[in-house]
């Protein structure tokens, strides 16, 4: 038995829904026993309801379980207490995160997850297992690179009331790149360049992020310098450039009202969105010698995509198939997890010079 906790979120009860319509029995969890109980009920599963800071009712409610798919963020608050619980409990962790810190600090438990003979898994949605195949491709067929790209763009799409929250409570943190094997902080857009998605995009402009491979791609290949692109129009990147002067501005009072306001919006992408959006991905690898490899890789909307995703890793990990430790998705499954994904489409490693 496994269960999805926040899973009453807007990709938690994605989640939710293809677990059932798989035919797979999570329990759903959440904080509110009424919202979680009626969404158990609609999908004829279990339901435990229990607060993250509540350590004894926090150790209850992993009574039983064999794997938890954390999907509750900001996970930067949320993570840890879970990941402490699960560890006392004998319970595999997994979640969706893509905020490098949580990776940092969860992978860096490796050591205790081997000890208490379980599985932590950080990342296991579109952040970060598409990416993370695809940095281990690139590694394989160029084993001395010293230097990572990947970048991510979409024909459509947007973002969820919860990762907005976590993008705000990432402030005034609005850039990082990995520098020599060391997470570095630089601004906003630091880094602009042109990338061939291939596709329906072809090639677009592409800025810099903080995404989650700065932490993970390095614990997958061991590479030491490593950048995450999303494509942008040059005029966008210019705005956030100048609106980062003001990121220092964003103490805790100020996150909490940004993060009020993104209430007001829409969920997330519609059901319609999710259905036929696609996101498109790309991957260079470098040596000292200047030898260059790339790769790309096509999946379903990154929402869908995280709810497929997500669910088959939990599926996964609560049947025995990790070994102990504090694992990539790509070290956990194989470089090929996401080939087995529905909607998926690779393209095979070029060697360019």
């Amino acid at each position: 038995m496994w269960m999805i906790y926040g899973a009453t979120g807007y990709t938690g009860e994605l989640a939710s829904r293809e677990a059932a319509r798989r035919g797979f029995e999570p329990v759903l969890a959440g904080r509110s026993p009424a919202v979680v109980a009626a969404l158990a009920s609609e999908l004829g599963l279990p339901s435990r309801a229990f607060d993250l800071d509540d350590p004894r009712a926090l150790r209850e409610g992993l009574a039983g379980v064999a794997a938890v798919l954390h999907c509750a963020g900001p996970f930067v608050r949320t993570s840890a207490p879970l990941v402490t619980a699960c560890l006392a409990a004998g319970v595999h962790y997994l979640d969706i995160t893509g905020e490098i810190a949580v990776f940092e600090t969860t992978l860096a438990r490796s050591e205790e997850a081997r000890q208490a003979g379980i599985a932590l898994l950080p990342g296991v949605g579109f952040d970060v297992v598409p990416t993370d195949c695809l940095a281990a491709r690139l590694a394989a067929a160029l084993p001395n690179a010293t230097e990572l790209a990947l970048a991510f763009a979409s024909d459509r799409g947007g973002y969820s009331r919860g990762t907005l929250k976590t993008m705000i409570e990432a402030l005034p943190n609005l850039g990082a790149i990995r520098r020599g094997g060391r997470i570095i902080p630089v601004p906003a857009g630091y880094a602009m360049r042109r990338i061939d998605f291939g596709g329906a995009l072809g090639e677009r402009w592409a800025m810099t992020i903080p995404w989650g491979d700065v932490a993970t791609a390095y614990h997958s290949t061991g590479i030491p310098d490593i950048r995450v692109y999303t494509a942008a129009p040059p005029k966008a990147i210019r705005r956030l450039r100048r609106l980062s002067l003001l990121a220092p501005l964003a103490i805790g009072p100020v996150k909490r009202w940004l993060q009020r306001r993104v209430d007001r919006r829409e969920p997330g992408p519609s059901a319609e969105v999710r259905a036929t959006a696609r996101t498109y991905l790309w991957g260079e690898a470098k040596d000292a010698a200047g030898h260059i490899v790339t790769a790309r890789i096509e999946t379903p909307e990154a929402y869908a995509f995280t709810a497929v995703s997500a669910v088959e890793a939990a599926n996964r990990t609560a049947a025995g198939a990790v070994q102990p430790g504090a694992w990539t998705p790509s070290k956990a499954f194989g470089a090929d997890f996401v080939d087995g994904l529905p909607g998926v489409k690779s393209e095979p490693v070029v060697r360019v010079a």
